[in-house]
């Protein structure tokens, strides 16, 4: 790993220096060695990094990191100006229970574990429509991944109530919420099949999975997926590639700081490059930083940095291009998340003013009118999206599921954003 590793900022001093230090640097590429000058002023021009050239990046030292980020930043601009989203959103944990066994993950239960072995669709709608209370635009159902396969009460539970798998009454979940409340399914449900993803297009304005890395080191004995078949890259990859083929505007990213080589790392952002390029419907990049969590395999794993989140996300835009759309989440990185704004990210994911984070159950989400002062703060415009990004609503709307297209074009404003912008949520700054 990288000497820039090193260390954490934690002071706003520090932060209000780095800005300082960005916006006095006029040309990023005056800080760089010949090593990486060639690619980054490449991209600068408007064209992209080959394969070795990202590579290269690995090299940077700890003095070229704010050129990168600046670069970064540059190249944001240039695809997406000024302006910052976000989901208004609420979570919906249709199971916790999954097959699968992963060495960070407290988000999954044993059925002696859970309070309940499924979400009742009287309890999902409660959800549902305490979020409509709130404006929330974005149904965000995340689950376990298959949990029928493991668990015969998980199957004996689905059987009882008309269904053969998990994914059939995530259809059922997401059509409920449809015709009872104004919210936008998105579901995150894992691998999916072919059918089984045509199946689910017609009641989700978008979908996602992470393909967290492409490297299937981390699923040998002793890596962190060794006891989760879903998480084998090679699975990931093709629901990614079947997203692409049936127009699925998709959500993808990876996860930094779980035992991969930066590399590897710049190989899952090359693999999602190449996807996008096929494809067209990769409408949101996450760069997502471990956390440790207590009573977990990995609980005495170091976290990831800021500043190796600062490299990987300015390495993401570089790579990526100025039309990705990239993304931190805010609450994994409560008090420096403005940071990220300066290496190239125009995101900040889904915020619930309702509902905790399941997944990271002990970091909660920043307020809509706190994240709106940090983001204004930086000169930046924050504004509220729907589940599927404005481009999918406005430029391409041929990736909306057409059962959908007229809901989702409905709610959304002339630019694709949420009508009524930010001051629904967070009022005047």
């Amino acid at each position: 790993m990288g000497p820039y590793i090193a260390g954490e900022i934690t002071s706003e001093a520090w932060l209000d220096g780095w800005v300082e230090t960005l916006q006095s640097l006029q040309n990023p590429l005056s800080l760089l060695t010949d090593d990486l000058k060639r690619g980054v002023s490449g991209v600068l021009e408007g064209g992209a990094l080959s394969r070795e050239e990202a590579h290269r990046l690995v090299n940077a030292t700890p003095e070229e990191l704010p050129a990168l980020c600046k670069a970064a930043a540059i190249i944001r601009d240039r695809g997406k100006g000024r302006t910052i989203s976000f989901s208004p959103k609420v979570f919906i944990p249709l199971t916790r229970l999954c097959r699968d066994f992963c060495g960070y993950c407290t988000f999954r239960q044993s059925p002696a574990e859970a309070d309940r072995l499924y979400m009742s669709p009287e309890e999902i709608l409660a959800v549902a429509r305490g979020g409509e209370q709130f404006g929330c635009i974005e149904a965000l159902f995340t689950l376990g991944e298959r949990p029928e396969q493991r668990y015969p009460e998980a199957k004996a539970w689905l059987q009882r109530h008309g269904y053969r798998t998990t994914l059939e009454y995530l259809h059922a979940a997401c059509e409920l919420v449809l015709q009872e409340t104004s919210l936008l399914p998105h579901g995150n449900p894992g691998t999916m099949s072919r059918r089984e993803m045509e199946h689910l297009k017609g009641v989700n304005a978008s979908m996602g999975i992470m393909l967290e890395t492409i490297s299937p080191r981390l699923s040998e004995s002793g890596g962190p997926h060794q006891s989760a078949p879903s998480k084998w890259p090679r699975l990931r990859v093709k629901t990614l590639e079947v997203a692409g083929e049936l127009k699925v505007p998709f959500t993808t990213g990876i996860l930094i700081g779980i035992g991969e080589t930066l590399q590897e790392r710049v190989e899952s952002l090359l693999a999602i490059r190449e996807l996008h390029r096929r494809y067209g419907h990769l409408q949101e990049v996450i760069i997502q930083n471990f956390r440790a969590k207590p009573n977990t395999p990995m609980g005495r794993h170091a976290d990831a940095t800021t500043h190796d989140l600062l490299w990987t996300v300015a390495v993401a835009r570089l790579i990526l291009g100025p039309d990705c759309n990239l993304q931190v989440p805010p609450n994994l990185n409560a008090t420096d998340y403005p940071l990220f704004l300066s290496a190239g990210i125009n995101d900040w994911g889904g915020i619930s003013p309702l509902t905790i984070d399941y997944v990271n159950p002990e970091a909660p989400w920043p307020q809509i009118a706190e994240l709106r002062r940090r983001t204004e703060a930086l000169g930046f415009t924050l504004r509220p999206r729907l589940p599927v990004y404005p481009e999918y609503i406005v430029e391409w709307d041929d990736y909306l599921p057409s059962s959908l297209k007229e809901r989702i074009k409905s709610t959304a404003d002339g630019a694709g954003y949420v009508k009524g912008g930010i001051e629904r949520y967070a009022g005047t700054s």
